[in-house]
């Protein structure tokens, strides 16, 4: 059972803790999120990871905080 929407709608477990976005989570799925112009430069069936480990970001939220 997840507990009140966390950072960026996302739910936090029951221990508190934000789940994280999947690493095989495609760019187009993260679209429908974040806006169409999320990751520009990347094609839709790009995968989180990949995306993170080119932009050297740790995360998705160290990826968006650098963005804006």
């Amino acid at each position: 059972m997840t507990k009140q929407p966390g950072l960026d709608g996302r739910h936090r477990d029951e221990d508190g803790e934000i789940r994280r976005k999947n690493g095989n989570t495609q760019v187009g799925t993260l679209r429908d999120t974040y806006g169409k112009n999320f990751a520009p430069g990347y094609s839709d069936d790009t995968k989180l990871e990949d995306l993170l480990k080119k932009e050297d970001k740790s995360s998705l939220s160290d990826y968006l905080k650098n963005k804006k």
